[in-house]
């Protein structure tokens, strides 16, 4: 027994060094945080580079298309007047008579302080036109049409998933029409059956809330198809992983398994979709806003690409390129909060 019990008796101070070296082997706590800190915050600078980079690269193919185009801005501004002195003085006033570099220079960082230039019809300047009602009313349609993409999505798709039958059935046919159907033809529908035919939305004009009904419907639906499926997909996989069936076997109920963890793993390919489609939902006014009749950015463009006012349509379509990059750069960044395993790494 003497034995036995020295043989397990530590030596003097062995217990301290066995501790100092696992102290030492173990990676400390805070590093580790920082280490983390300092991921998130290379990733949101890369995100953000990333979008200048992009940014740069759209305004610079806008200003290569409008210079290698056929047609002269000039003749367009002197009309049946066409003297040597009057394209001059045009030149001159419009600044087309600087070198290509000062021109390209000029168009990157004039938009940095609001500058956009001149309209070539309506000799105002693009930044009236673009930042006045025309862009709230686009703001107003495009922020209720993405309110009912979400919404129509979030509760078909948790409603549907992990179910079979007739109902389901149905959901799959309603999606694939909404995400089928052309805009403009969906609009008109809309109109015919619930304007003409029921009475019960106006048809265009207006700025009142239900003004606001079928154009967002128009413009939102299409949407909700295509994530509620999105959606739908990303819970049900996750219904079939093991941590799915260890939650069921502790008591959770399969709504709370399916908004507690199936959406939440679905959320990253539905944002990313969302990311994509809710950018280019200013170039989806466009056609939207000509069948409703809004005066919004989108029926600006139509109008200035018919009077070929090329200072309004660049300035529209900086606009768009901006707004579809700071979404996708705003998505990009959520990621850290949606996607655990982007913090750890």
């Amino acid at each position: 027994m003497a034995v036995l019990e020295t043989s397990h008796t530590s030596l003097p101070g062995a217990d301290a060094a066995v501790a100092q070296d696992a102290a030492r082997a173990a990676p400390p706590r805070r590093a580790g945080r920082w280490a983390g800190v300092a991921f998130q915050a290379r990733y949101i600078a890369e995100k953000l580079i990333a979008a200048a980079v992009v940014l740069w690269l759209a305004a610079s193919a806008a200003f290569l298309a409008v210079h290698l185009s056929p047609g002269d801005p000039v003749t367009l501004l002197m009309g049946e007047f066409d003297t040597p002195e009057l394209r001059a003085t045009i030149e001159a006033q419009w600044g087309l008579d600087r070198s290509l570099p000062l021109q390209y220079w000029d168009f990157l960082t004039r938009p940095l302080q609001g500058d956009f230039g001149m309209s070539y019809v309506q000799r105002v300047p693009v930044s009236d036109i673009l930042f006045s009602h025309r862009l709230v009313a686009s703001a107003q349609l495009t922020t209720a049409a993405t309110i009912i993409a979400v919404t129509v999505a979030l509760v078909v798709s948790v409603v549907s998933a992990g179910r079979t039958g007739i109902g389901t059935r149905i959901t799959y046919l309603g999606e694939l029409t909404f995400a089928s159907i052309p805009t403009f033809w969906l609009g008109i529908v809309f109109i015919t059956v619930l304007s003409f035919q029921l009475g019960l939305l106006p048809v265009v004009g207006g700025s009142k809330l239900e003004n606001l009904v079928l154009p967002s419907l128009t413009l939102g639906l299409p949407l909700a198809a295509v994530l509620s499926q999105v959606l739908r997909e990303g819970i049900e996989r996750s219904l079939e992983q093991p941590y799915a069936v260890s939650a069921l076997a502790r008591g959770i109920t399969p709504w709370q398994l399916k908004i507690r963890h199936g959406l939440r793993h679905a959320l990253v390919p539905a944002a990313t979709l969302a990311g994509w489609s809710v950018g280019g939902m200013l170039t989806g006014t466009v056609i939207v806003e000509q069948v409703f009749g809004r005066p919004g950015i989108g029926q600006a463009t139509v109008v200035a690409v018919t009077r070929q006012d090329v200072p309004v349509v660049l300035g529209i379509t900086l606009l768009a390129v901006a707004l579809y990059v700071a979404v996708n750069t705003i998505v990009d960044i959520v990621y850290l909060w949606i996607d655990p395993r982007l913090r750890v790494r």
